[in-house]
């Protein structure tokens, strides 16, 4: 397979400029997932790679060569569209092998290649129905299969899920994960959908405006959110983000007090902040435990029981701050009630008013 490098990538449409220097470097044989809100740019920059789109400045490099102004078929990359795009009046044989036989392979070159992509996508009892005869899923995996057959260097899917039901893309994701281990390939794959990223990615860029918020791992971005998007785009459900004053800064981090009154010292590094600033604390719904003694009071306005988890939804302070919890299924809370939660300063995460993370005392440096 291939490596894929993305060296400055700019992309204006008129005055509109729609991609900020991106700057990428995807390893060879990575699954990697574009993800952000729609708009962010993220099926742009798949396009851009795949020579749909012309970049406007900047360089595509795969496997060491320059192919920014090369033509899409020359690129060595196979694509994989949200509409599957099959030939309804050809068999699944014959629209797995349409690029084939454009290409003028070989007949037993071809039903070899066919069979092979078939067998990986367990098409082979199918191969001699038409699209029409078949389920969403198994005619995605048609297309997917009209790619394989192509052994192209890289592999690009844009939303290939987006038009199949909940159960059906769960199954779906599961079988792209194992057809990358199968094929050993190098993948990009744009979804908005983070779940989607979470669950498949090797390494996932969170885009947002165009620009690239934060690259790498899934439990890195989980855990160590480099900007306040990337906390509240990760993880669901999002994670709560509430306002707070600095009441002082010393040698254990700062200390604030946060919306309704809660008064916390948090293991961070104050060095840009000084004691009267806002900032906004960041804690994840599955972070939060009920008690008695707890150190936040919420009112409690939605209950969502999803047997083995309570999704609680509630306000806190004056101003009604928008706070979650992700309780046990059996908790003992009620819609109507006031409740107490705790929160550890440990779990919690601190963002200036630039929107980027306050570091934690003694992190390492995040990936950007």
């Amino acid at each position: 397979m291939a490596t894929l490098d993305l060296k400055q990538i700019n992309k204006s449409f008129g005055s509109a400029k729609v991609l900020h220097d991106i700057d990428l470097a995807i390893k060879d044989k990575e699954f990697v997932v574009f993800v952000g809100p729609s708009g962010c740019g993220k099926s742009t920059l798949l396009r851009i790679i795949a020579g749909l789109e012309e970049l406007t400045t900047g360089q595509i490099i795969i496997d060491g060569q320059d192919v920014s102004r090369a033509h899409p078929v020359e690129r060595g990359i196979s694509m994989v569209f949200q509409s599957y795009a099959l030939y309804p009046h050809l068999s699944v044989f014959e629209n797995i092998a349409f690029p084939l036989r454009v290409q003028k392979v070989p007949a037993d070159d071809l039903k070899l290649r066919v069979e092979r992509a078939a067998g990986i996508l367990q098409l082979m009892d199918k191969l001699h129905l038409k699209p029409g005869q078949l389920s969403g899923g198994q005619r995605q995996r048609v297309a997917i299969g009209r790619s394989i057959v192509r052994n192209p260097k890289v592999f690009l899917f844009d939303e290939p899920l987006s038009n199949l039901d909940a159960a059906l893309r769960g199954d779906m994701r599961v079988e792209l994960s194992q057809l990358h281990r199968e094929l050993d390939a190098t993948m990009v794959y744009v979804t908005h959908d983070q779940i989607e990223a979470m669950t498949m990615a090797d390494r996932i860029v969170v885009l947002n405006g165009g620009r690239v918020e934060q690259f790498g791992a899934p439990m890195e971005l989980y855990h160590h959110p480099a900007t306040k998007f990337v906390a509240s785009f990760i993880g669901q459900p999002n994670m709560n983000l509430i306002p707070a004053t600095v009441q002082g800064v010393d040698a254990k981090g700062i200390s604030v007090v946060m919306e309704g009154g809660t008064k916390l010292v948090l293991p961070v590094d104050g060095a840009n902040v000084v004691k009267g600033d806002r900032v906004e604390v960041g804690i994840r719904p599955e972070n939060v435990t009920l008690s008695d003694d707890g150190n936040i009071d919420i009112s409690v306005r939605v209950l969502e029981r999803l047997g083995g988890a309570s999704i609680t939804y509630g306000d806190i302070g004056a101003n009604g701050t928008r706070f979650c919890a992700a309780l046990p299924g059996d908790a003992q809370v009620r819609e109507g009630e006031r409740t107490k939660l705790t929160i550890s300063p440990d779990d919690c995460h601190v963002f200036g008013a630039d929107g980027n993370v306050l570091r934690r005392k003694n992190a390492p440096a995040l990936v950007v």
